[in-house]
């Protein structure tokens, strides 16, 4: 649902700044590239110091990248499959980089074993919730479903609550306790979502065998 409504009111928003980047010269694709390294670069280096506030300042401004890229391919006209295949992919690296700061942190000076592996679990199923769905299209499939949480879901949830947690940092009293809440919500939601298309894709395979079956016979007949 974020991934709707979020996504068309930022494109409108960024669409003049995708317009300038074209009128300088930067190709889509670099900025897909500076997006991403961005965002690791902010997971990476900021949350394994425990420095959630100023880590997702900076990754908030590199994940807008994934927008504004999409926006500047459409307005040259030059969308192509190997961009799409490039941003998701990359997409895919972000996600790992940002959740995998988590786990840095809890398994370093975080020193929590449990919320460890709750952040290693919410990267490894959003990485197979997003498999899921392309391996299912890749076999023919509709996939039709979203999902309770999706990408987007994902991020804002634990950006949301990472950066009023670091306002620990601060003064603010109380407001760390937010981190691992917002974790074991991406993680039950990861899970529940995942379940979901793969009982979606059970069910479109079943059809979809039931219906080459049937066309099979139909086709047997006529002869």
């Amino acid at each position: 649902m974020l991934n709707k409504y979020a996504r068309a009111f930022f494109t409108r928003v960024l669409t003049p700044f995708a317009a300038l980047l074209l009128r300088l010269g930067v190709s889509p694709d670099a900025v897909t590239l500076i997006g991403t390294a961005g965002v690791v670069a902010g997971a990476l280096v900021f949350f394994p110091m425990g420095e959630f506030f100023w880590g997702t300042v900076v990754i908030t401004i590199f994940v807008l990248s994934d927008l504004v890229d999409g926006n500047m391919a459409r307005q040259a006209g030059i969308s192509s499959r190997w961009g799409a295949f490039l941003d998701s992919t990359l997409d895919r690296v972000a996600d790992g980089a940002i959740f995998g700061g988590f786990a840095l942190w809890y398994a370093g000076r975080g020193d929590d074993d449990v919320m460890c592996a709750v952040a290693i679990f919410c990267l490894a199923s959003g990485q197979v919730v997003s498999y899921t769905k392309a391996r299912g299209e890749s076999i023919g499939l509709p996939v039709a479903v979203n999902g309770l949480v999706e990408r987007a879901e994902r991020l804002v949830i634990s950006l949301v609550a990472a950066g009023v947690a670091g306002l620990h940092t601060f003064g603010v009293p109380g407001v760390q306790v937010l981190l691992p809440i917002a974790l074991w919500i991406v993680a039950a939601g990861s899970l529940v979502t995942l379940v979901q298309r793969v009982v979606t894709v059970r069910r479109e395979s079943a059809e979809a065998d039931a219906a080459d079956a049937a066309a099979g016979r139909g086709s047997g007949a006529a002869r």
